[in-house]
């Protein structure tokens, strides 16, 4: 059986061999996810893993509106697993969490523009979609990325590398959330939330309804934050 992890991580190998190729060079931009997922063979959301793994290995970034930029780096000295959360528990991936992810929303809402808007709500498509077909595995990719996409949002360049570190650490807490598929229509109804508080630019909103998006996905995993603001999330 071929797994997700699978498929990303041959993605990654394609894509770096690449650029390694020249066939993109700095500063020129990847293909549109539609085209290059069907030029893989893939899924957009694996396509947007890969994405992602790129961008942590420094050899691309994601541009919201724009696409996927090719950046100058040395593809032969790059790592390919170390991502600096390996070790960490799922309780430290919700602190961190829900330290940094209502702060994110709450400045997504005072700038978003329509078209990130309409990106967003394509991601929650994708999700909804996925919990129509019972796929939970295309409905956890498509949740994963919905959160990947706000991080990119994040305009603040010193802000981003700790935003990574997010990243990074969700995509650690994956397999827990693969192993709860019947919750996906509980994350989707509150990431619709989040998403109906940025359109109206309400960022006090969007902060709180991320709270507590964070507080009852700890909930659902067994887990219980400990943290000197819970109030704020009920």
């Amino acid at each position: 059986m071929i797994t997700s992890s699978t498929v990303v991580n041959s993605v990654v190998e394609k894509l770096r061999s690449a650029l390694a190729r020249g066939q993109w060079r700095s500063g020129e931009m990847l293909p549109g996810q539609r085209e290059l997922a069907e030029q893989l063979g893939i899924s957009r959301p694996s396509l947007r893993e890969a994405v992602i793994v790129l961008e942590t290995l420094g050899l691309v970034r994601s541009m919201p509106g724009k696409g996927v930029v090719v950046l100058e780096a040395n593809l032969s000295d790059a790592p390919i697993s170390d991502n600096g959360v390996a070790s960490a528990s799922l309780e430290d991936v919700l602190q961190l969490r829900y330290t940094l992810e209502p702060f994110i929303v709450g400045l997504v809402a005072q700038s978003i523009s329509s078209k990130e808007i309409g990106q967003l709500r394509l991601t929650l498509m994708d999700m909804r979609e996925a919990l129509d077909a019972n796929d939970s595995e295309a409905g956890m990719n498509a949740y994963i990325a919905f959160h990947e996409e706000l991080f990119t949002l994040t305009c603040n360049p010193i802000f981003q590398n700790v935003v990574q570190q997010t990243s990074n650490a969700l995509k650690e807490s994956a397999e827990m959330l693969r192993n709860s598929p019947e919750h996906l229509a509980e994350r989707l109804q509150e990431n619709e939330a989040v998403v109906r508080a940025i359109r109206n630019k309400n960022s006090a909103l969007a902060s709180a309804e991320m709270r507590r998006h964070i507080l009852r996905e700890g909930q659902r995993m067994g887990i219980e934050l400990n943290i000197p603001d819970d109030n704020l999330g009920k």
